[in-house]
C-alpha cells in the first residue's frame, strides 16, 4: 500500500479553500483539479509499503512529539513559476516547528531504513495540475499580489499515517493511525 504522513485540515478552512477552488475552476476546467478530500500537509511520502511495515511505522512514529502549533493557509502562486505554470498551490506556513515536525517524521522512519528526504521541505497544497489544459496561464488573472487570499489558520495539535489508493478520478485517502504532538 501507499503510505504517507500528513496534517489534516479542519473543515472550515477546507470549506474556504474549495470556495476559490470553484471560482477558479470557471476559468480552466480541463485542468486537474484537487477533490476536497485530497488536501493535507503531507510532512512525507513514504511510498509503497507492505501491510507488515505499516505497525512497524506507526510505533517509530508515536516517539515523536512537538508542542502544537500554528499553521496558516494563504497566498497562492505557481510551480515552476508563472511564465511555465504548471501546478497552482496554497502557501502553508507554519513558522519554523512545520518543517521540524517534517525533519522528526523522516527522521523516525529513517531509522527504519526508509529513504531520507534530500531536498529542503516546502509545504504547499496543490489545487491543480495543468493536465490536459497543458499550461496554467489562464489562472493567472486571479493571481493578486496586493489581495492574497487568506484560507485560515488552525492549530496543529496531531498527525496522521494515511493510505493513499489509486483509483479512476484520483487517488482516495484512508487515514489509518492518529499521532498526537502533545504526548496524547
Amino acid at each position: 500500500m501507499r503510505i504517507f504522513i500528513a496534517l489534516d485540515i479542519p473543515d472550515e478552512i477546507r470549506a474556504r479553500m474549495m470556495e476559490y477552488v470553484e471560482r477558479a475552476r470557471l476559468l480552466l476546467p480541463e485542468a486537474r483539479w484537487a477533490r476536497p478530500e485530497g488536501l493535507h500537509v503531507t510532512l512525507k511520502f513514504v511510498g509503497e509499503v507492505s501491510d507488515a511495515r505499516v505497525p512497524e511505522m506507526a510505533s517509530a512514529l508515536s516517539v515523536v512529539k512537538a508542542t502544537p502549533f500554528a499553521v496558516s493557509f494563504q497566498d497562492v502562486g505557481f510551480f515552476p513559476n508563472p511564465k511555465s505554470p504548471r501546478v497552482f498551490w496554497i502557501g502553508v506556513q507554519g513558522g519554523k516547528a512545520l518543517p521540524q515536525l517534517a525533519a522528526m517524521v523522516d527522521a523516525a522512519l529513517g531509522k527504519l531504513g526508509f529513504k531520507l528526504e534530500d531536498k529542503a521541505y516546502h509545504p504547499h497544497l496543490t489545487l491543480a495540475r495543468a493536465g490536459a489544459a497543458g499550461s496554467l496561464k489562464q489562472l493567472q488573472p486571479i493571481l493578486n499580489p496586493e489581495a492574497q487570499p487568506q484560507f485560515g489558520t488552525m492549530t496543529a495539535q496531531e498527525f496522521w499515517m494515511y493510505r493513499s489508493e489509486s483509483q479512476h478520478g484520483g487517488s482516495r485517502y484512508a487515514k489509518l493511525e492518529r499521532f498526537g504532538l502533545g504526548g496524547d
